[in-house]
């Protein structure tokens, strides 16, 4: 297994440090002054970034407004230099990783280099409510026992593009429906003890594109016995754009089917999220609906299953569409349809897939336990 903390010699102060290389580059920046931190309590932000864009920027420009502001904010620059004077420009620490290597290992640089307890995890394209630090604050006073924390994405998406507008508004929901004793991890919105996170190895470097590497440490966290909270009242505006491509991509390739392999591997499967039973139901609906629609030109008795499965697939799913009723209207929701029940086809083929690669090829993807990380270098 990889060594989670190849970072481990470089020594990080109020500067930018290039890693990777013989040589450091050292630029003392500005950095503003924390207004009314909560006594006791300093939380390190940090921000993985490979493409900045203007996403980027505003997620820069709202932790400026955070009140109280973190302690320190780290931006870890994965292969990109551009996003080191984006960082810089705001007052804000940089880390620049020459080469791309993934969010887990950008984020687990940020994780070993940060000074402050608490280490908030956030993504390059979100915006954090300015009260976010004192929600944080919250939550780890009022439980002592509690080792993490995850929120939510708001429900105004930054982006207007109807693709954008669903994806983000349905990830929205499955959030606030979910159980407050969480069983994963959030890398878009998360915050975690920095002792429990170095104990527990941090994120699995393996996952070299941004993929289940979060929700593999909240597994780990889990089975661990460490404790982690969802806060549905912690929420971060999401401005990326979705494509039809890069949607399906990214939920089939870089999420369905290493959960599944995970949840195989870990013989972990919580009723929580969207696994939940109805969601489960809706893909066996789908694929029936898919296989009746096909043989209905033959047979024109399967047209009676296929209506069967519509009523089926809309009953089980009244409470998402009721969400994006109240929320878009009707021509919105009627849209959304489609799109939905495509994911729960895509969502079913990968774990199906995911079953028979475990099944056949399982022996071979065994992997030793995460090394715990070490303070020191």
């Amino acid at each position: 297994m990889i060594d989670y903390w190849p970072f481990s010699n470089v020594i990080l102060a109020s500067c930018c440090i290039e890693l990777g290389q013989d040589r450091t580059r050292v630029r003392p920046i500005s950095r503003r002054l924390p207004m009314d931190r909560p006594s006791g309590f300093d939380v390190s932000v940090i921000v993985p970034v490979h493409i900045p864009g203007q996403a980027f920027v505003k997620c820069l420009e709202s932790l400026n407004l955070l009140n109280p502001a973190a302690a320190e904010v780290i931006v870890v620059a994965d292969g990109t230099e551009e996003a080191v004077e984006l960082a810089e420009s705001a007052g804000f620490k940089s880390v620049l990783i020459p080469t791309a290597g993934g969010p887990a290992r950008a984020r687990n640089a940020g994780g070993r280099l940060a000074k402050h307890d608490i280490l908030f995890f956030l993504d390059a394209d979100v915006m954090v409510e300015s009260d976010a630090i004192s929600r944080l604050a919250e939550s780890f006073r009022s439980d002592p026992g509690l080792t993490a924390v995850i929120g939510s994405y708001d429900d105004l998406p930054g982006d207007p593009s109807f693709l954008s507008q669903y994806r983000n508004l349905f990830h929205h929901f499955i959030h606030q429906e979910a159980e407050e004793k969480a069983s994963t991890f959030w890398g878009a919105c998360g915050a975690i003890r920095r002792e429990d996170f170095l104990a527990v190895g941090g994120f699995d470097e393996s996952y070299t594109h941004p993929s289940v590497e979060d929700i593999e440490l909240g597994y780990r966290l889990t089975h661990g016995g460490y404790a982690i909270r969802l806060d549905r009242s912690l929420q971060v505006k999401h401005n990326k754009h979705w494509s039809p491509w890069n949607m399906v991509k990214t939920d089939f390739i870089r999420r369905a089917l290493p959960w599944t392999l995970l949840m195989l591997r870990h013989k972990h499967f919580v009723s929580d999220l969207n696994l939940r039973l109805r969601h489960r139901l809706s893909v066996i609906c789908v694929f029936v609906l898919v296989a009746t629609v096909v043989t209905t030109a033959i047979e024109i008795r399967s047209l009676a299953i296929t209506l069967a499965a519509i009523v089926a697939l809309l009953t089980l799913n009244l409470e998402t569409y009721a969400f994006f009723m109240k929320k878009r209207g009707t021509w919105f929701t009627l849209r959304v349809l489609p799109w939905h029940w495509l994911y729960y086809f895509y969502g079913g083929l990968a774990f199906a897939i995911g079953i028979f690669w475990h099944v056949t090829l399982g022996r071979f993807l065994n992997v030793e336990p995460v090394k715990p990380a070490h303070e020191g270098p």
